[in-house]
């Protein structure tokens, strides 16, 4: 590590407004790193060296460097949100080349903060998938580079996790921030619906994706999430004991969690416990029919985003998800399944402030390449290793990942927390108030 490598981006903000380092100083180390790193991990599809110290000096230029959140702050952003400039392939070989004309509105106000823009990240194809390989690169866990850093953010999460960034952009349609940062022990938080902009592909998969921050803290996160949001994101309520539900079962029949990550679930419930909170074992309502209504609606995103796509260059587990997706159209615009399950849900979360899940089932596949293999191998895979996100996007309430426990190899597991419409500021306290009790390793041992 050199001097601003690994530090988090709140103590190089502080530093950079403090005229303490120069933007060009912190986003030269940072570069250097990923050029050091990159060929393991694969987080990177574009790296912008030369244009992001370009942009570096402009922001020790600018006369509110002072009040600046996030000044000269290296940031990665997810390859399907537009960097003006540079082109957005969405992990696809049948998406244009084009450069973007302007920045897409969230990449604007990080760069608004003083963020510096250093690259953009590989994808799955189109987004789809909870691993993260494809005709642009594979992204791998840099805590175990044998597998993947998880999906569809997958290479954002691995920038950060390896230090090539302290931050990273990305967005989660169906878990997409959650699992590559359970895999990559980060922070992450979907907000709820609206409170950050989306404008993610052709109708942010029916209003269920949402773009949030990727940090190795706490504190880090939310402050990214505030400058997305354009406001502070804080407790609306008085500070004091919450009522936690934990459950460690899968929201999908047939599919189980494995030890690691009902352990992992189950000794954050005690460390809650210690905070003060009062905690017990209930178990949400989820309808039998969930399974089914994940697949109509993860499909029938896809089949949007890939309209207009020269089918023929799209990979063959992208084409099918999208056929299947098509039958599904129709049943998915106009029915009311998302209703149902938020009013299903809506007693549950009367009773309890907090639910505490296990992030992911079980660890993460093996990086391998994924995108050359059958439909239902990939459909089977994710639904496996990634059962517990979902319906957090198909109810469109906060919902985020913190790093609790490792697995035996040394890899991290995680917990998930959700909350009510509007509690995105109660969860990060719950958060914090984990990470105060049981902090975790920041960035993984690659040196």
């Amino acid at each position: 590590m050199t001097d601003w490598v690994g530090r988090t981006a709140v103590e190089i903000a502080a530093a950079v407004r403090a005229k303490e380092v120069t933007p060009r100083e912190v986003v030269a180390e940072h570069l250097a790193r990923i050029e050091r790193l990159d060929g393991r991990v694969g987080a990177f599809r574009v790296v912008r060296a030369a244009a992001a110290l370009a942009e570096a000096d402009e922001v020790t230029a600018r006369a509110d460097l002072a009040e600046l959140p996030l000044a000269g702050v290296p940031v990665a952003v997810k390859d399907n949100l537009g960097v003006r400039g540079e082109s957005t392939r969405v992990g696809s070989a049948a998406t244009p080349d084009a450069p973007a004309g302007a920045d897409h509105v969230t990449v604007a106000r990080l760069r608004a903060a003083g963020a510096v823009v250093v690259g953009l990240t590989n994808v799955p194809e189109l987004c789809v998938f909870g691993t993260t390989e494809g005709v642009h690169g594979t992204a791998r866990n840099p805590w175990d580079v044998s597998r993947t850093a998880g999906g569809s953010s997958g290479g954002s999460a691995a920038a950060v996790a390896a230090g090539m960034t302290p931050i990273a952009l990305g967005n989660d349609g169906m878990g997409s921030l959650r699992i590559p940062a359970a895999n990559c022990g980060l922070v992450t938080i979907k907000p709820g619906h609206g409170v950050v902009p989306a404008g993610i592909g052709e109708g942010d998969w029916f209003g269920m994706s949402e773009n949030g921050p990727l940090a190795t803290t706490v504190e880090d996160a939310r402050l990214m999430l505030s400058v997305l949001a354009g406001a502070e994101v804080t407790e609306q309520v008085e500070a004091g004991a919450l009522r936690v539900a934990v459950s460690v079962r899968s929201p999908l029949a047939g599919v189980t969690v494995s030890r690691p990550y009902r352990d992992a679930a189950r000794e954050a419930a005690g460390v809650l416990v210690r905070a003060g909170h009062h905690v017990e074992r209930a178990e949400p309502p989820y309808p039998l029919s969930l399974s089914v209504t994940s697949l109509a609606h993860w499909t029938a995103g896809t089949a949007v985003d890939a309209e207009g796509l020269d089918a023929r260059l799209l990979t063959r587990r992208t084409r099918v998800h999208a056929a299947v997706g098509r039958r599904f159209l129709k049943g998915v615009r106009g029915g009311s399944a998302r209703e149902e399950l938020r009013r299903r849900l809506e007693p549950f979360f009367a009773r309890y402030d907090v639910l505490l899940t296990p992030a992911l089932a079980r660890r993460s596949p093996k990086s391998a390449p994924w995108h050359e293999r059958g439909w239902l191998r990939n459909i089977a895979v994710n639904t496996n290793y990634s059962p517990l996100t979902p319906p957090w996007n198909l109810t469109g309430w906060p919902a985020m990942t913190v790093p609790f426990g490792t697995l035996p190899s040394g890899a991290p597991t995680a917990v998930q927390l959700v909350g009510r419409p509007g509690s995105e500021g109660r969860l990060l306290r719950v958060a914090e108030q984990m990470e105060t009790l049981r902090p975790w390793r920041r960035t993984a041992p690659l040196d």
